[in-house]
């Protein structure tokens, strides 16, 4: 039986996640049609969200189309956010021709190059301090402001031991692979996760580097073994700064297909 198609949640303050949106189906109106007349087809399911260098912004979605014949892959096609609407089954993209790749990005004034896809980037502080990964981000649905990132340390851990709300206002831009923070990043509580509710610990706890990620690690797998389930294998997806990709996309999608087995 065919899986039903993933809505997008927006909350009640009109903010959407990345992982709302991932995985979620975009559709344009038929060729030769226009969006009044109702007749949509599927461009594809969206695959990463862009931001601005200060991760201030999201300002649009790639969007993965499916392979022709099953078997030649195509790159991915940037879509304006300021563009989609909510719709049922998905996201619905009237005027494509303005909004996607090129079009979209001369739109919008964009420097391309300079944009980063900041979902599943580590993240470090100024000084160096380690801190996780950013496993997820809270925006506006309409104007892509971003309202916080979330860095954890994924899967199990941050179940267990929450996440760390870091407003964008401190996020200093992209370094060698990294989302660098500003050091007071280091110092914002953690939140959610199992410890947290229960008012444990982990729920006073501030980011402590390895030394938090290992007390993760280890009661996650200590819980996965007696639920008798598989411990996360740690399938986060890479961030990347766009500038530094070979061709199009190429260089990240291989990486981040290798990440996600």
């Amino acid at each position: 039986m065919p899986r039903a198609p993933k809505q997008v949640d927006v909350s009640a303050e009109g903010t959407l996640r990345v992982s709302n949106v991932s995985g979620v189906a975009v559709y344009v109106p038929k060729e030769g049609r226009k969006a009044a007349s109702g007749a949509f087809s599927r461009l594809g399911k969206v695959h990463m969200a862009v931001f601005t260098p200060k991760g201030d912004r999201v300002v649009g979605l790639l969007v993965k189309r499916p392979d022709i014949v099953g078997m030649v892959k195509r790159e991915d096609v940037f879509v304006a956010i300021d563009a989609l609407l909510p719709c049922d089954g998905g996201l619905m993209l009237p005027e494509p021709k303005v909004n996607t790749d090129d079009a979209a990005r001369k739109r919008l004034a964009l420097d391309w190059d300079a944009c980063v896809l900041w979902a599943g980037m580590d993240a470090r502080t100024k000084s160096g301090k380690k801190l996780g990964y950013v496993s997820d981000a809270c925006f506006d649905a309409k104007t892509g402001e971003v309202k916080a990132f979330y860095v954890s340390e994924g899967g199990v851990a941050e179940s267990l031991v929450g996440v760390i709300e870091v407003p964008p206002s401190m996020v200093l831009g992209y370094e060698n692979g990294f989302m660098v923070l500003s050091d007071k990043a280091s110092r914002l509580t953690l939140t959610g996760g199992v410890a947290a509710r229960a008012g444990e610990g982990y729920a006073k706890a501030k980011i402590a580097g390895k030394e938090v990620a290992e007390r993760a690690r280890v009661e996650g797998a200590k819980a996965a073994e007696a639920a008798g389930e598989a411990v996360d294998k740690g399938s986060k997806a890479l961030g990347k700064h766009l500038g530094k990709t070979r061709g199009m996309f190429g260089a990240f999608v291989d990486e981040y297909k290798k990440a996600s087995k």
